[in-house]
């Protein structure tokens, strides 16, 4: 730690440095947005009739170096005309200059920053991406982000773990493949790195970016599968409010047995709201979210409130300064449910068993950017992340995660992006779960477990010919958790093995436009996952199944490469994108939870058998991927779409039948909690003041699970007769109705799985039945 804050001192003493340089300049500010739909052009490149030059950031806002006078502005963005526009500047006033431009391109103007770590046409990014606009998520009244990640093409959530293109199975709440990043840095629980989806702060977001495939070169362990990453949104000039009210219900599942409510139906109801301004030099936006879930499930019930912040403050005197503090909190408490009593009471918990939780998570984040004139940027971003659970099952745990990334970026004017940074992190958790010589009483007895990692990484981007844009990038990553370490072997001159403390990976990919909305790309990817805390040390028990530690488990890693292509496809006044990709992920040590005998017979419960997470050995998941997004006007109608379908085919290339004998099929070789096949689709259609809109998911069967859930009845009661019933499938739709009233005020109403189907997302989960929402918003 006394190293991250010598490294802050030095760099915050360079920020210091080149505000002294910046602050004997004088600068104009301007800001670029599209004329037809007003929103703001991120990526525009900006010169002056001076020679000198600018590139608008995530706000459209760009600062160019001037002198007082007469001054011709020349804009270029791809798609849209060249814009040559005088005006007469005087530099000593604080002026914010408008600029309009006029889309000529046929292509839908996407911007994403995922890929590259600054902004970039979708079009142009050499990986597969999906991109997830506000509108979808407060139109489908969404209440935890879960539910809208969930209808990404390519994407499903097992029981809250994020699962792309067939990368991982089901890990009983512990470990990811798929790293979770909010404005930059990553959101990880210490302890057992999973998401919090319901910690997200739904009521401030300005878009939510899916990258599939191998991403650890840019962003580290954890991106071993891919990206999500949620980009929270900082106010234009004009103020604005937004509040959200809703109310609903769930209706009466279509099996009577699986209702276990005598009279009212569960209800669950909630408020977003949210505050955007700029003061002056300052950026304010807050937010919060209260929510009450009577629950579909006996005794799952919660309660939540959230509160956000996002403030930033842009120096006066020293242009391209920014610096702020950025913060969430949560508590939330309920009721959680894990296994079902059986398939006829499916709603109702094992023995009745509940774990009722009282949790608070908070994150601050405090940041300072400086964006040179001549394209030579700096960023310090820093986080605390706390989570500390407490239940009453003697499970509680106390996990403090500390993180700290500097990066610097140049941006060439002929279309040449350079990007390196150094990365630190501190994880300190306390919890009986971890620590066998606990008393078992409260985690104040418990020993702390510790994690630290630290990193290096750079990309290196190049436009050639305005048509071919080349990706190189690598990292390098050490990891310690207790006295488990980094190490990797290579071949040096001679044969010699040596082993360093550190595991390096690489990224490559290309992108060539061959048309004018017609991209083809090409893209290989390593990606690297050390242990978390929980899968190497926990010792619990889940619904009944004991769940031991391995402190010998080993780090996985792998690669993915997918060849793809990009075609913009235009309907009248609509405009999207239709992309197709074949893709491979293959493997090595991968770890998943398997059954078998790992506690003391003769003290344990189940003879010590039960579920230890563990290295399976190489594994390889191959298929294809299609999708298409637009929106536009068709006729009278505005019409947006996100609609895929995904084919996966996840097998273990060390599959032995008369070894690996602990799957549901152990008579052929299929990875365990898995798809093969994904489709996913949302279009809503607007006309003047009413708007409609349907959404649908469907996965195949779940063909392999654990066998011991299927061999042995009373392990789980009722899963080998449910799967042999619903055994063709899920499907569910959703749908929605909206009417404006004004500019002010809109109605909707949502309805959750219209035909009130019966689907699980893993053995013994049975989803919630038909539910109705009415909601409310107001935008002043």
């Amino acid at each position: 730690m006394k190293s991250i804050l010598y490294l802050t001192g030095f760099l915050l003493a360079n920020f210091l440095f080149l505000s002294e340089i910046s602050a004997q300049q004088t600068f104009v500010n301007g800001s670029v947005t599209d004329s037809a739909s007003g929103e703001a052009l991120i990526g525009v490149i900006v010169t002056t009739s001076q020679g000198k030059g600018g590139v608008t950031d995530i706000n459209g806002n760009f600062h160019v170096e001037a002198t007082s006078g007469e001054i011709e502005f020349t804009l270029n963005y791809t798609g849209y005309r060249t814009l040559i526009q005088s005006r007469n500047v005087i530099v000593e006033q604080d002026v914010m200059l408008e600029f309009k431009m006029v889309r000529t391109s046929k292509e839908l103007n996407v911007v994403v920053v995922s890929s590259g770590r600054y902004e970039q046409k979708i079009g142009e990014v050499p990986i597969s991406m999906e991109v997830i606009k506000p509108a979808l998520i407060q139109n489908k009244n969404t209440t935890n982000i879960n539910q809208v990640i969930d209808q990404t093409p390519g994407v499903n959530v097992t029981d809250d773990q994020a699962n792309i293109r067939g990368g991982s199975g089901f890990s009983y709440g512990s470990g990811s493949r798929v790293l979770l990043v909010v404005d930059d840095m990553p959101m990880l629980s210490g302890d057992a790195q999973d998401v919090k989806w319901n910690y997200l702060p739904i009521e401030n977001v300005s878009q939510i970016e899916v990258m599939k495939g191998a991403s650890s070169a840019l962003f580290g362990s954890s991106a071993l599968n891919g990206v999500i990453h949620f980009r929270t949104a900082y106010p234009t000039s004009k103020p604005a409010t937004n509040i959200t009210m809703f109310s609903g219900f769930y209706d009466e599942p279509q099996r009577a047995s699986l209702k276990w409510w005598p009279n009212a139906n569960p209800m669950f109801s909630g408020i977003n709201f949210g505050h955007s301004r700029q003061v002056k030099q300052w950026d304010l936006v807050f937010g919060g979210h209260i929510f009450n879930d009577d629950g579909y499930r006996y005794l799952e019930t919660e309660q939540r409130m959230r509160f956000n912040i996002n403030t930033r403050y842009r120096f006066k005197k020293v242009d391209g300064l920014t610096a702020g503090i950025n913060a969430n909190l949560m508590r939330t408490q309920g009721g959680l449910f894990i296994l079902w009593e059986n398939d006829s009471l499916a709603y109702t918990p094992l023995d009745s068993g509940i774990q009722n939780y009282k949790n608070f998570r908070y994150n601050v984040d405090p940041f300072i950017i400086y964006r040179g004139p001549k394209g030579h940027n700096h960023a310090l971003r820093t986080r605390l992340f706390v989570t500390d659970n407490n239940n009453d099952t003697e499970q509680g745990s106390l996990a403090q995660f500390y993180y700290g990334e500097y990066q610097y970026q140049f941006r060439f004017k002929n279309e040449v992006a350079f990007t390196a940074g150094l990365v630190g992190s501190y994880t300190h958790v306390v919890s009986d779960l971890y620590d066998d010589a606990a008393d078992g009483v409260g985690i104040d007895s418990a020993a702390p477990r510790i994690g630290r990692n630290m990193s290096a990484y750079f990309q290196f981007d190049k436009k050639f010919f305005d048509k071919l844009f080349v990706t190189v990038g690598g990292r390098f990553e050490y990891y310690r958790l207790d006295t488990a370490v980094t190490e990797y072997s290579m071949v040096v001159r001679n044969d010699t093995l040596l082993t360093v403390p550190f595991r390096p990976v690489v990224r490559i990919g290309v992108n060539y436009q061959i048309a004018e909305a017609t991209y083809i790309r090409t893209s290989y990817g390593q990606g690297y996952r050390f242990p978390c805390i929980a899968e190497k040390y926990v010792r619990t028990s889940a619904g009944g199944l004991e769940i031991y530690p391995n402190e010998k488990l080993q780090p996985e890693y792998g690669h993915s490469a997918e060849i793809g292509i990009k075609q913009g496809v235009v309907i009248g006044n609509w405009k999207g994108y239709a992309d197709a990709a074949i893709f491979w992920m293959q493997y090595s040590n991968m770890m998943e939870f398997k059954f078998g005998a790992y506690g003391n017979p003769l003290t344990d419960p189940l003879f010590g058998f039960g579920f230890q997470s563990v290295n399976i050995g190489p594994t390889r998941v191959r298929g294809v991927d299609f999708s298409i997004m637009g929106e536009g006007k068709i006729g009278m109608l505005d019409v947006t779409l996100l609609a895929g379908y995904t084919y996966m085919d996840p097998r273990s290339l060390a599959y032995n039948a008369a070894v690996d004998t602990l799957s549901s099929t152990a008579n052929y070789n299929v990875l365990k909690y898995r798809y093969r096949h994904l489709a996913k689709f949302d279009c809503e259609v607007s006309y003047k003041k009413f708007s409609v809109g349907l959404s649908a998911r469907y996965n195949s069967y779940m063909e392999a699970i654990d066998k011991i859930f299927v061999q042995v009845d009373n392990i789980i009661p009722g899963i080998k007769d449910y799967r042999e019933i619903h055994n063709k499938g899920d499907i569910q739709f959703d749908s929605r109705m909206m009417y404006r009233i004004n500019e002010t005020l809109r109605v909707s109403l949502i309805t959750n799985n219209i035909f009130n189907r019966e689907c699980t997302s893993r053995p013994s989960d049975v989803l919630a039945p038909r539910n109705f929402a009415f909601q409310v918003q107001l935008k002043f």
